[in-house]
């Protein structure tokens, strides 16, 4: 795995050597770009690694376009990476929002019920039905759930649009497709998950997250 520094003077990786010789075939990095191998403290040119030893005869010479669809590894790449997190990023969030509310109703029906049943009728068997009816332990811990789910999924898609915590928004995404956490909006956050974990692998995306 290498870390190299683009020329905006930003550190991306770890990437693999594969990924690294593709970027070298799309002209998105050259033999000078400064790289890294995992593990070690200095920087050298990528053309002094052994990995790459023959790459570079066989990539078009400097000023020579890049390949169609390529983003270099700059300030522009950036912005364009920011654009294609977005919708998955403003998803993200508006499922949180959604499973917050859900959460909080859940937890205020369930303490007006308890308190409800806590009034005894003088009916022995309408009493029993109240307090069944009122068992509301496992409801409180689901709602509890939902809340902390939610502030999560919340977190993940403000990291998202940022281009931040790769891992975060790995397993905010992943968790907005799990229906015992987002309930009722288990549909919208498969959908959400699944165009989010796509978008985020994209050559074009991920060197951008910090």
């Amino acid at each position: 795995m290498y870390k190299i520094i683009g020329a905006n003077q930003t550190e991306y990786g770890p990437v693999t050597a594969d990924q690294l010789r593709q970027w070298i075939a799309e002209g998105r990095v050259n033999a000078q770009t400064l790289a890294q191998l995992e593990g070690e403290t200095g920087w050298k040119p990528l053309s002094e690694f052994p990995d790459f030893a023959g790459t570079f005869a066989a990539t078009p010479p400097m000023g020579a376009p890049s390949a169609p669809g390529a983003a270099p590894l700059g300030e522009d790449g950036r912005a364009r990476a920011l654009k294609m997190v977005t919708g998955p990023a403003i998803g993200l969030i508006v499922i949180g929002a959604l499973v917050i509310a859900l959460g909080v109703i859940g937890l205020v029906t369930t303490m007006v019920g308890s308190n409800i049943a806590a009034t005894q009728t003088g009916n022995a068997e309408l009493d029993r039905i109240i307090s069944m009816s009122s068992r509301g332990s496992i409801k409180i811990v689901q709602s509890f759930l939902e809340l902390l789910s939610g502030g999560f999924l919340i977190f993940g898609g403000l990291k998202l649009k940022k281009l931040e915590s790769y891992g975060i928004c790995i397993a905010a995404l992943i968790l907005s497709m799990i229906p015992c956490f987002t309930s009722c909006c288990c549909l919208i956050g498969l959908v959400i998950g699944i165009w989010g974990l796509i978008v985020i692998n994209k050559p074009e995306v991920k060197p951008y997250f910090s």
